[in-house]
């Protein structure tokens, strides 16, 4: 399946709904990338997830660290603005568990199966969050994971406890090299191991510029023509608080960049997700004047 960038709406409201619009797209996205979550990843309950509030003891600043790395210039290292810390995943895990899955069925000489195509494709374009559960299982929890990750050279993650993927714990640099790994021609690992294949590569790029119009936020705020993506959010229970994250490909000028944008605290999603695109659109902006 051939990979072609997913071109980038002529207006803000085109990818982003308005007021109007995008109530109604988020509460689509609520239903696909957080309700489920309530069990898988340890969200709120039904009385807290219906809440637009933030308890007054819960409000903090938010977090946010970015990670960019320019694909014209391979080899140079990624830039990276705030704190390299770990931060919880959510649901741009997914990218890691279809990539886990993608190298298992190469090391086993079989593609994938019907029943996993079309988990796969949930999990990514829609962010179902019950299809990120049997695909989970699937790998073999957070050990298959971690194993390939290695492979991979993620260093710092660290896969969520039993059924609870969307805790694993990462940060920008490891998001950057699992990027790599998709984006990048010559993958991430020594030559002395297995790598991802084109065919997988472009699977889940292809995927990753699917993505249903609700979710389309995050790093794509900061593309002039093409992106690829998968975002990330989930409200703590504990605090209120939300984790945004956004991380893939963008097009900015003639160049291409992997970004990771990772981040806690947030009072709310919608602010959230105004913190991330902020914070991509800034992270490119400088990787562009740094030629």
């Amino acid at each position: 399946m051939p990979y072609r960038p997913n071109p980038r709406p002529t207006t803000r409201n085109a990818r982003m709904p308005g007021r109007r619009g995008r109530r109604a797209g988020f509460c689509a996205v609520l239903l696909t990338g957080f309700v489920t979550s309530l069990v898988t990843v340890g969200g709120v309950g039904p009385a807290a997830a219906a809440a637009t509030g933030t308890p007054a003891a819960a409000r903090s600043a938010a977090r946010v660290t970015t990670a960019v790395l320019d694909l014209d210039h391979p080899d140079r290292k990624p830039q990276v603005r705030g704190r390299n810390v770990p931060y919880d995943t959510a649901s741009i895990i997914k990218v890691d568990i279809l990539a886990t899955l993608l190298l298992q069925t190469q090391d086993a000489g079989r593609g994938l199966t019907r029943q996993e195509r079309t988990w796969a494709e949930a999990m990514i374009e829609r962010s179902d969050n019950d299809a990120a559960n049997a695909l989970w299982r699937r790998i073999g929890l957070a050990p298959g994971l971690e194993a390939v990750n290695k492979r991979l050279g993620l260093s710092s993650t660290v896969g969520g406890a039993g059924g609870k993927w969307g805790l694993t714990r990462t940060t920008v640099t490891d998001q950057i090299r699992l990027l790599r790994a998709v984006f990048a021609d010559a993958g991430t690992s020594s030559a002395s191991e297995p790598v991802l294949t084109t065919a997988s590569r472009n699977y889940i790029r292809t995927l990753m510029t699917r993505i249903a119009a609700g979710q389309s936020w995050g790093v794509s705020a900061a593309s002039d023509s093409g992106w690829a993506l998968k975002n990330g959010w989930l409200q703590r229970s504990t605090t209120g608080l939300w984790d945004i994250n956004s991380v893939g490909r963008v097009t900015s000028g003639t160049h291409h960049y992997l970004v990771a944008v990772l981040s806690d605290g947030n009072t709310s999603m919608t602010g959230g997700i105004a913190t991330v695109e902020h914070a991509a659109r800034t992270a490119v902006t400088a990787a562009r004047a740094a030629g």
